[in-house]
């Protein structure tokens, strides 16, 4: 089988003598071509060329947001059996989507176990997320059939010409708080500094004490079916279990959320302190179970709107990618085969 491997040279956990290990392993039983990315968005480019040129495999070694790269690259044209397999070898500093998966954190011990799945034909399907971005809209939301979902954000996206095309997600997306988290980690990491579970937690604890964000909620949130929810700070669409990590420990504020359902959706309304850190200890303990009057939890949702009375940020994956005042996300189910 042809397979393209596609590295991010400036992944956190991983460098060249790692990657020429991975790639000599990887070509003990495959034709492998590596393709390596220098510029944000390349690794799109790198999965939309694997999948015209007819690859069999496309390894995505490097981080989440290379991941959701390959993955929006490969599904440019939407979900179909000719688009390559996906495997990920963990080269970041949390890896969601590839720990989802079952790999093993170590990118040497991950690929071992992606050459013994492929030996074995293991690969499966599972679900992932569009997001289409607004400045404006408050259109309401309409019941779908969640397989419709990528045609139905083309033609929302020509009707209403400010919502930006649907771009997918593997494991998380979110608009307000957290992606002003991560900002504030993106611009550390531009000055030089390393990602690190302690550099999130001290840039999280500024952006809560000092901003306005939790102080003047923004944003609404609308299902189907239900009254809208206004007064939110916080959104996080899950498309998976746990949410993300701080080191070792999983941070779980949607603990069904899985490959085999659809959205999980938690949001937090106005709080305080005291209750922001009682909240952390749910999501954080071994068996959460996150309760309380401003914390909003929704399970299996083919789709969700995010609207916001001002710009907020908003994040697909890890990423952020700067402001709206409108997020629409859609659940597909089997969207991608990746390796088991």
């Amino acid at each position: 089988m042809r397979a393209l491997v596609v590295a991010n040279p400036a992944a956190t956990s991983t460098n060249t003598k790692v990657r020429d290990v991975l790639v000599s392993a990887l070509g003990s039983q495959l034709k492998v071509d590596l393709a390596e990315t220098t510029h944000r968005g390349h690794a799109r480019e790198l999965g939309r060329e694997a999948h015209a040129d007819g690859v069999d495999i496309v390894v995505a070694l490097g981080g989440d947001g290379t991941v959701n790269e390959v993955v929006d690259g490969l599904l440019h044209a939407g979900p179909g059996a000719d688009v390559p397999t996906l495997a990920v070898v963990p080269g970041g500093s949390t890896n969601v989507f590839s720990r989802a998966l079952g790999r093993s954190r170590d990118p040497v011990e991950a690929t071992a176990e992606i050459l013994d799945s492929i030996r074995a034909g293991r690969t499966r399907r599972v679900s992932l997320g569009t997001a289409s971005a607004s400045g404006t809209s408050t259109a309401p939301v309409e019941p779908v059939d969640p397989a419709a979902a990528p045609a139905i954000a083309a033609r929302d996206a020509a009707a209403h010409p400010d919502w930006t095309d649907p771009r997918w997600f593997v494991f998380a997306a979110g608009l307000g708080f957290d992606a002003e988290v991560i900002a504030r980690v993106e611009a550390q990491r531009a000055r030089g500094r390393r990602s690190t579970g302690a550099l999130y937690v001290r840039e999280g604890t500024t952006a809560f004490l000092l901003g306005r964000e939790r102080r003047r909620p923004a944003v609404t949130v609308t299902v189907p079916g239900e009254e809208p929810r206004d007064g939110v700070f916080l959104c996080l669409v899950s498309n998976v279990s746990p949410w993300t990590y701080l080191g070792a420990r999983p941070i779980n504020p949607s603990p069904e959320a899985s490959f085999d359902s659809e959205l999980d959706v938690f949001a937090l309304g106005r709080m305080g302190s005291v209750r922001m850190l009682r909240t952390l200890r749910q999501v954080m303990g071994d068996r959460p179970a996150v309760q309380g009057r401003r914390i909003h939890r929704w399970h299996d949702l083919p789709e969700v709107t995010l609207t916001a009375s001002r710009p907020q940020g908003w994040q697909l994956d890890g990423d952020h990618l700067g402001t709206a005042t409108g997020l629409r996300l859609r659940s597909v189910p089997a969207a991608l085969r990746v390796v088991a």
